[in-house]
Order: structure tokens, then C-alpha cells, then sequence
């Protein structure tokens, strides 16, 4: 997998990263995608599963035990996030393989992001702020492309991890904040994508270029 298999939104947002963190933000955008077309395309939920436990279990060993031919683990092995960090996107993605998720599922899969992205710092009063941050963008993507969820993901919003404006963000997340913006945009508006019209475009580039 490559920049190039993650959606316009996602390598607009990623173009704002500084060098120091963009291979991170990247291969963390990478995994998320892989995980999301396990679940989008599951056709037998019980082969999504099975995708999806053989990456809890990679995410669970040490790298030096990963099996070779893999591009993505390759990415991860060579990167600087901690594997560990990155498995709650696994159970964050096996929840959505409902037919139907409810506003706890939605719950599940916005902080399981959140604590993904939360692994890319090093801790501290920044990190609620990355969780809020990557879980609102998550409800919202959500609701862009499941607007029936609308009632479940308003319920899911509620939650105290998740509601409310996110702080500032670290310069090193930048791209998570052009994504929290643009999606924000987007369900104000009542649009079906988050890139619509030269105000959409706008916005990135302020938020990438000053965080707000």
C-alpha cells in the first residue's frame, strides 16, 4: 500500500505533515484503510474476522516476528510507532461488522481511533485533545456516509471522550486536525463529502498551515 491508495481527503490532509511525522501519520492512515476494506468488503463476516485477528495478532508481536512479503507490516516494522498502539483500531473495526451498529459500536470504533492516534505523541495534557479530535472526525465521516446513523452517532457524540471542541493539536498531527475540519465542515453543511468547493480547500490550508 502506498499514499496513493488513501482516499483525496486523507492525502490532502497528509501533505500538511511535517517530515518528522509523516511516515508515522501515514502508515497509521494505511493501517486504518486496510482495516476499513476488511469490513466494507467482508462478504462472510466470519473471513472478515479471521482477516482481522491475523492483524491483532501481527500488532501483538514483537516485529521481529512479523512474516516477511507483507508491504504494509514492512512500513510499520521500519516506522517509529509502537505496534501496540496501533491494535485498538482492530477491535474498533471488528464492532462495524454489524448489520445494523448502534450508537455503542459507532462509540467503540471513534475511540479506538482516537487511542490510535493518541499513540503518535508522547503523552501528556495533548492527548484527550488528539482522542476528541480523531473521534469526532470519525462520527462525522460516519455520518457523511451513513446519514441513516445520524440518530445512533449523535448518541455516540455525547460521550464524554468525545464531545465538545477538541484543543489545539500538536504541530506533528496536523493532518488529524485538516481531517477533523473538513469533516466538521461537511456535516454543518449537510454535505456528502468533505471536499466540496473552493471553501473546503480554503480551510485545509489554513488549518494545515496554523492548526486552526
Amino acid at each position: 500500500m502506498t499514499v496513493q491508495s488513501l482516499p483525496l481527503v486523507q492525502r490532502l490532509a497528509l501533505s500538511y505533515a511535517p517530515a518528522s511525522s509523516r511516515e508515522d501519520v501515514l502508515n497509521l492512515l494505511l493501517l486504518d484503510q486496510r482495516l476499513a476494506s476488511v469490513v466494507h468488503n467482508r462478504g462472510e463476516v466470519m473471513i472478515a474476522q479471521i482477516k482481522l485477528a491475523w492483524w491483532r495478532e501481527r500488532l501483538a508481536e514483537p516485529p521481529s516476528q512479523w512474516p516477511k512479503g507483507e508491504p504494509l507490516l514492512q512500513r510499520l516494522q521500519a516506522g517509529k510507532i509502537d505496534p501496540a498502539c496501533l491494535a485498538p483500531l482492530v477491535d474498533g473495526w471488528e464492532v462495524m461488522l454489524v448489520e445494523t451498529p448502534e450508537a455503542s459500536e459507532l462509540e467503540e470504533l471513534a475511540k479506538a481511533r482516537g487511542r490510535a492516534w493518541s499513540g503518535l505523541i508522547a503523552g501528556g495534557s495533548a492527548t484527550d485533545a488528539v482522542k476528541k479530535a480523531a473521534g469526532q472526525w470519525t462520527l462525522a465521516e460516519l455520518r457523511i456516509a451513513n446519514p441513516e446513523l445520524a440518530g445512533e452517532l449523535d448518541k455516540a457524540g455525547k460521550s464524554p471522550e468525545l464531545a465538545g471542541r477538541p484543543q489545539r493539536l500538536p504541530r506533528s498531527l496536523r493532518p488529524l486536525a485538516v481531517l477533523h475540519a473538513l469533516a466538521m465542515r461537511a456535516v454543518s453543511r449537510g454535505s456528502t463529502e468533505m471536499l466540496a468547493g473552493p471553501g473546503s480547500a480554503l480551510l485545509a490550508l489554513r488549518v494545515g498551515l496554523f492548526g486552526r
